[in-house]
């Protein structure tokens, strides 16, 4: 059940570019045609479900303050938190490297359509969000590292490929002047945006009934605390009223 809302929330909720408005720069650049936003939003799949769970075993097994006692008690005092950009965006631009190869190798058509932001994944902040907020929330284990970065990477490719979509609809309608190209891409994102914070009730509503229950069962139990501590005073009133004086 936790990889399951790790999944949804990540998609969803805390959507890269609908929430936290990461990787703007190529979001906008490489979504004018869906086949390109296809072929950047698998790179970035593939950059993120890789580079965020790597990045979680350097931060458990190297960056964190104590996290090298397991090369000696001399070394259970060292913090190397400091090194945490330097070491993420390393593991980042090594995979991006490793995409742009393969890219270039098997559809020299795509690389030549991405053009310059299939390299600049190494410092799309969306890619380098995902190692920090896997960092910032201490997700607990390599699996929910593995299953965060993949879904980040979904809620990204979902994120261009639906604004993809509309701006190859949207060439044919009468867009006033003013707001054709840029302005009405901002728009359309921001309504988006919109539309995508109403699923953060699918994360919240089953608390809410949680806490209501819980509320209601602690209101029972003092009615009936209350109750019992009125019973037991007129048994006692009875009783004093019965014993003769």
């Amino acid at each position: 059940m936790e990889h399951v809302e790790l999944f949804f929330k990540s998609v969803f909720v805390d959507n890269m570019v609908f929430a936290y408005f990461l990787g703007m720069c190529s979001y906008l650049a490489v979504s004018k045609k869906v086949s390109t936003a296809v072929g950047l939003g698998a790179a970035v799949i593939f950059v993120l479900t890789v580079t965020v769970p790597l990045n979680w075993l350097l931060d458990q097994y190297i960056l964190q303050e104590g996290a090298l006692s397991w090369l000696g008690a001399e070394f259970a005092d060292y913090d190397l938190s400091f090194l945490s950009f330097i070491l993420f965006i390393a593991t980042i631009a090594t995979m991006v490297q490793l995409v742009e190869i393969v890219v270039e190798r098997f559809s020299p058509s795509l690389y030549n359509s991405l053009g310059i932001f299939l390299p600049l994944i190494a410092v799309n902040c969306a890619i380098l969000g995902g190692s920090l907020f896997m960092q910032s929330r201490e997700i607990e284990s390599f699996t929910l590292a593995l299953n965060y970065g993949f879904s980040s990477g979904i809620g990204w490719f979902l994120a261009i490929l639906a604004i993809a979509a509309i701006r190859e609809k949207i060439r044919y309608s009468n867009v006033p002047a003013p707001l054709r190209g840029l302005g009405i891409t901002f728009i359309i994102t921001g309504l988006m945006a919109i539309g995508f914070m109403s699923f953060g009730g699918m994360l919240t509503g089953g608390d809410e009934e949680i806490e209501v229950s819980e509320v209601r069962s602690a209101e029972v139990e003092n009615t009936s605390e209350s109750n019992t501590e009125n019973i037991a005073q007129n048994e006692t009133l009875e009783v004093s009223e019965i014993t003769p004086q």
